[in-house]
Protein backbone atom coordinates (compact mmCIF):
# COMPACT_ATOMS: atom_id res chain seq x y z
CA UNK A 1 0.00 0.00 0.00
CA UNK A 2 1.85 2.64 -0.82
CA UNK A 3 1.40 6.23 0.46
CA UNK A 4 2.22 10.09 -0.02
CA UNK A 5 4.12 11.15 2.55
CA UNK A 6 4.72 15.15 4.70
CA UNK A 7 8.50 16.63 3.89
CA UNK A 8 10.82 15.23 6.30
CA UNK A 9 10.83 17.99 9.33
CA UNK A 10 12.57 18.25 12.29
CA UNK A 11 12.05 19.72 15.50
CA UNK A 12 13.45 20.05 19.31
CA UNK A 13 11.88 18.34 22.35
CA UNK A 14 12.25 19.58 26.05
CA UNK A 15 12.77 16.78 28.33
CA UNK A 16 13.59 16.51 31.72
CA UNK A 17 16.85 15.64 30.63
CA UNK A 18 17.42 18.75 28.30
CA UNK A 19 16.64 18.86 24.49
CA UNK A 20 16.02 15.94 22.23
CA UNK A 21 15.27 16.33 18.30
CA UNK A 22 12.85 14.55 16.66
CA UNK A 23 13.04 13.59 12.94
CA UNK A 24 9.36 13.75 11.71
CA UNK A 25 8.33 11.85 8.56
CA UNK A 26 4.66 11.78 8.56
CA UNK A 27 2.01 9.91 6.61
CA UNK A 28 -0.94 11.71 4.73
CA UNK A 29 -3.56 9.22 6.11
CA UNK A 30 -1.81 7.25 8.65
CA UNK A 31 -3.83 4.03 10.12
CA UNK A 32 -0.86 4.55 13.20
CA UNK A 33 2.63 5.54 14.71
CA UNK A 34 6.18 4.20 14.68
CA UNK A 35 8.48 6.12 17.33
CA UNK A 36 12.43 4.53 16.62
CA UNK A 37 15.14 5.40 19.04
CA UNK A 38 18.82 4.85 18.08
CA UNK A 39 21.41 2.39 19.66
CA UNK A 40 23.91 4.35 22.44
CA UNK A 41 26.80 5.36 20.30
CA UNK A 42 25.35 5.93 16.92
CA UNK A 43 22.39 7.62 15.55
CA UNK A 44 19.06 7.70 13.45
CA UNK A 45 20.94 7.61 10.10
CA UNK A 46 21.93 3.53 10.89
CA UNK A 47 20.98 2.02 7.93
CA UNK A 48 18.45 -0.42 9.32
CA UNK A 49 16.45 2.06 10.97
CA UNK A 50 16.14 3.66 7.82
CA UNK A 51 15.24 0.61 6.29
CA UNK A 52 12.21 -0.31 8.42
CA UNK A 53 11.46 3.98 8.16
CA UNK A 54 11.01 3.61 4.61
CA UNK A 55 8.98 0.17 4.86
CA UNK A 56 6.80 1.61 7.39
CA UNK A 57 5.97 5.17 5.57
CA UNK A 58 4.91 3.09 2.19
CA UNK A 59 2.96 1.09 4.63
CA UNK A 60 1.11 4.58 5.82
CA UNK A 61 2.83 5.00 8.88
CA UNK A 62 3.92 8.08 10.46
CA UNK A 63 7.23 7.69 11.46
CA UNK A 64 9.71 9.84 14.20
CA UNK A 65 13.21 9.27 14.66
CA UNK A 66 14.15 10.41 18.10
CA UNK A 67 17.90 11.98 19.06
CA UNK A 68 18.04 11.49 22.58
CA UNK A 69 19.26 14.50 24.59
CA UNK A 70 22.88 13.08 25.24
CA UNK A 71 23.55 12.48 21.49
CA UNK A 72 21.82 16.27 20.85
CA UNK A 73 24.15 17.74 22.94
CA UNK A 74 27.08 15.61 21.20
CA UNK A 75 28.23 13.20 23.91
CA UNK A 76 28.83 9.49 22.52
CA UNK A 77 28.36 7.86 26.13
CA UNK A 78 24.69 7.20 27.26
CA UNK A 79 23.24 8.40 30.74
CA UNK A 80 21.81 5.71 32.97
CA UNK A 81 18.69 4.00 32.03
CA UNK A 82 16.21 5.69 34.02
CA UNK A 83 17.94 8.87 32.44
CA UNK A 84 17.06 7.68 29.11
CA UNK A 85 13.96 6.53 29.38
CA UNK A 86 12.39 9.50 31.72
CA UNK A 87 13.41 11.61 28.19
CA UNK A 88 11.96 9.16 26.00
CA UNK A 89 8.73 9.10 28.05
CA UNK A 90 8.76 13.31 27.71
CA UNK A 91 9.60 12.59 23.95
CA UNK A 92 6.31 10.49 23.29
CA UNK A 93 3.75 12.33 24.96
CA UNK A 94 4.70 15.29 23.52
CA UNK A 95 4.22 13.38 20.10
CA UNK A 96 1.18 11.74 21.19
CA UNK A 97 -0.04 15.53 21.49
CA UNK A 98 0.62 16.58 18.52
CA UNK A 99 2.00 15.00 15.02
CA UNK A 100 0.31 11.27 16.43
CA UNK A 101 -2.27 12.64 18.32
CA UNK A 102 -5.04 10.04 18.16
CA UNK A 103 -3.42 6.88 16.57
CA UNK A 104 -1.86 4.02 18.10
CA UNK A 105 1.92 3.93 18.52
CA UNK A 106 4.47 1.42 18.26
CA UNK A 107 7.71 2.00 19.88
CA UNK A 108 10.54 0.96 19.44
CA UNK A 109 14.17 1.28 18.29
CA UNK A 110 17.90 -0.31 17.32
CA UNK A 111 20.03 -1.85 20.64
CA UNK A 112 20.41 0.38 23.45
CA UNK A 113 16.74 2.21 21.82
CA UNK A 114 15.40 -1.16 21.62
CA UNK A 115 15.65 -1.80 25.40
CA UNK A 116 14.39 1.78 26.27
CA UNK A 117 11.33 1.26 24.37
CA UNK A 118 11.06 -2.34 26.32
CA UNK A 119 11.39 -0.86 30.18
CA UNK A 120 9.01 2.30 28.77
CA UNK A 121 6.07 0.42 26.95
CA UNK A 122 3.56 0.69 29.86
CA UNK A 123 4.44 4.29 30.62
CA UNK A 124 3.75 5.40 27.00
CA UNK A 125 0.95 3.29 26.25
CA UNK A 126 2.61 1.35 23.79
CA UNK A 127 0.84 -0.40 21.24
CA UNK A 128 3.49 -2.60 20.37
CA UNK A 129 7.23 -2.51 20.28
CA UNK A 130 9.67 -3.18 17.41
CA UNK A 131 13.35 -4.47 18.52
CA UNK A 132 16.00 -4.34 16.43
CA UNK A 133 19.63 -5.81 17.68
CA UNK A 134 17.74 -6.36 20.67
CA UNK A 135 21.10 -6.55 23.00
CA UNK A 136 20.37 -9.68 25.14
CA UNK A 137 23.45 -9.74 27.22
CA UNK A 138 27.13 -7.98 27.24
CA UNK A 139 29.70 -9.59 25.01
CA UNK A 140 31.75 -12.15 26.96
CA UNK A 141 34.76 -11.29 28.57
CA UNK A 142 37.74 -13.18 27.69
CA UNK A 143 38.75 -13.43 31.62
CA UNK A 144 35.16 -13.44 32.96
CA UNK A 145 34.61 -17.36 34.42
CA UNK A 146 30.39 -16.15 34.66
CA UNK A 147 28.49 -15.60 32.40
CA UNK A 148 27.23 -12.06 30.86
CA UNK A 149 24.15 -10.84 32.78
CA UNK A 150 20.97 -11.68 30.70
CA UNK A 151 18.17 -8.70 29.46
CA UNK A 152 16.02 -11.18 29.09
CA UNK A 153 13.61 -9.41 31.75
CA UNK A 154 13.12 -6.29 29.83
CA UNK A 155 12.01 -8.31 27.12
CA UNK A 156 9.51 -10.20 29.40
CA UNK A 157 8.15 -7.38 30.99
CA UNK A 158 6.47 -5.98 28.00
CA UNK A 159 2.35 -6.83 27.97
CA UNK A 160 1.85 -5.93 24.53
CA UNK A 161 3.04 -7.51 20.79
CA UNK A 162 7.05 -7.26 20.57
CA UNK A 163 8.44 -8.43 17.15
CA UNK A 164 12.67 -8.49 17.57
CA UNK A 165 14.84 -8.85 14.52
CA UNK A 166 18.37 -10.40 15.43
CA UNK A 167 21.61 -10.99 13.06
CA UNK A 168 21.99 -14.74 13.35
CA UNK A 169 25.92 -13.85 14.47
CA UNK A 170 24.79 -11.44 17.24
CA UNK A 171 27.66 -11.13 19.67
CA UNK A 172 25.01 -9.54 21.93
CA UNK A 173 23.02 -13.06 21.64
CA UNK A 174 19.84 -14.34 20.19
CA UNK A 175 16.45 -13.12 22.20
CA UNK A 176 14.07 -16.45 22.18
CA UNK A 177 10.55 -16.43 21.18
CA UNK A 178 8.05 -16.22 23.84
CA UNK A 179 3.64 -15.90 23.88
CA UNK A 180 3.34 -12.20 22.41
CA UNK A 181 6.85 -12.18 21.21
CA UNK A 182 7.52 -12.95 17.67
CA UNK A 183 11.65 -13.34 16.80
CA UNK A 184 13.16 -13.27 13.41
CA UNK A 185 16.81 -14.40 12.62
CA UNK A 186 18.14 -12.03 9.63
CA UNK A 187 22.16 -12.53 8.36
CA UNK A 188 24.38 -10.62 9.83
CA UNK A 189 26.00 -9.23 13.19
CA UNK A 190 24.33 -6.42 15.77
CA UNK A 191 24.82 -3.76 12.69
CA UNK A 192 22.08 -5.59 11.03
CA UNK A 193 24.15 -4.57 7.64
CA UNK A 194 24.02 -7.34 5.41
CA UNK A 195 20.40 -7.77 3.95
CA UNK A 196 17.95 -4.60 4.59
CA UNK A 197 14.92 -6.26 2.71
CA UNK A 198 15.14 -9.32 5.19
CA UNK A 199 14.81 -6.28 8.06
CA UNK A 200 12.44 -4.20 6.39
CA UNK A 201 9.34 -6.63 5.11
CA UNK A 202 8.31 -8.45 8.44
CA UNK A 203 8.81 -4.82 10.37
CA UNK A 204 6.49 -3.27 7.76
CA UNK A 205 4.14 -6.70 7.95
CA UNK A 206 3.89 -6.83 11.38
CA UNK A 207 3.36 -3.11 11.97
CA UNK A 208 0.38 -3.27 9.44
CA UNK A 209 -0.99 -6.27 11.28
CA UNK A 210 -0.91 -4.90 14.65
CA UNK A 211 -1.95 -1.42 13.64
CA UNK A 212 -4.62 -2.48 11.70
CA UNK A 213 -6.33 -4.92 13.52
Amino acid sequence: MQQSARDVTEEGVATPQGDARVHLRLADAPIGGLVLGHGAGGGVGARDLQAVTAAARDAGISVVLVEQPYRVAGRRSPPPAPRLDAAWIAIVEHLRAGPLAGLPVVTGGRSSGARVACRTAEATGAAGVLCLAFPLHPPQRRTATEPPPSRIGELDAVRVPVLVIQGVADRFGMPPEAPGRTVVQVAGDHSLAKDHPAIAAPARDWLVELLSS
